[in-house]
């Protein structure tokens, strides 16, 4: 296969980085996800008890980090921090990191040193339309939000953490308007990207999807 770039965009729980991280393994191809790299910056806002509206700060702890991701870990600064990045408390402050425009540069510059050398799958909420504009294939998943919540608790489970459905959706709404409505790229379905509702759809259904797409071999 050429050297190629698979976006896959989408709001929380819609199924992109699992469905990326086994596509990735059957085109055999690097994947990368770039929600655990904002999740990283955001542990560690956390773990250093940085205010959130302490850009410079923030800014800082993003240009000195050093994350490293594999099928299977996510290293930050030597520590793997795969399960730390994934607790609620994470994951109700991502969204705010995220918005900060110089973060967004110092994480987007990393994203596209990866794709440099390698055929890359990347998923999060502006692949399509900022990181690689130019993408091969691009991607935009989409999931009826309760669905999506169920998704995110069963999650939550297999990390021990039992939260309320109820509380989850109020989450997913709340992280669905900051990352739709902040000013620097929001997430947003890109021309030429091609829209899959996964609602009703098992993973592999999923990556068989996708798969068939990008190797051309629907019939």
């Amino acid at each position: 296969m050429n050297k190629i770039i698979v976006a896959i965009d989408g709001p929380a729980g819609t199924g992109k980085s699992t469905t990326a991280k086994i596509l990735a393994k059957k085109l055999g191809v690097l994947y990368i996800d770039s929600g655990a790299m904002y999740r990283c910056i955001t542990f560690l806002v956390l773990k250093n008890n940085v205010d959130v509206n302490d850009v410079e700060k923030i800014i800082s702890l993003a240009k000195d980090a050093k994350i490293e991701l594999s099928d299977e870990k996510v290293v930050l600064n030597g520590v793997d921090v795969s399960k730390d990045i994934r607790t609620l408390e994470v994951t109700n402050k991502v969204s705010t990191i995220s918005k900060i425009k110089e973060v967004r540069k110092i994480l987007v510059d990393k994203q596209r040193e990866y794709a440099n050398e390698n055929s890359v799958i990347m998923d999060g909420r502006d692949i399509g339309t900022v990181v690689f504009p130019n993408a091969d294939f691009k991607f935009f998943l989409i999931c009826d939000l309760k669905t999506r919540a169920i998704r995110r608790q069963q999650d939550f489970l297999d990390l021990g953490q039992k939260i309320s459905l109820e509380k989850i959706i109020m989450e997913i709404k709340k992280r669905d308007d900051i990352d739709s409505k902040r000013a620097e790229s929001p997430l947003r379905k890109a021309k030429d990207a091609i829209e899959v509702d996964t609602t009703n759809m098992i993973i592999e259904e999923q990556v068989d999807f996708l798969f068939k797409k990008i190797t051309n071999t629907e019939t």
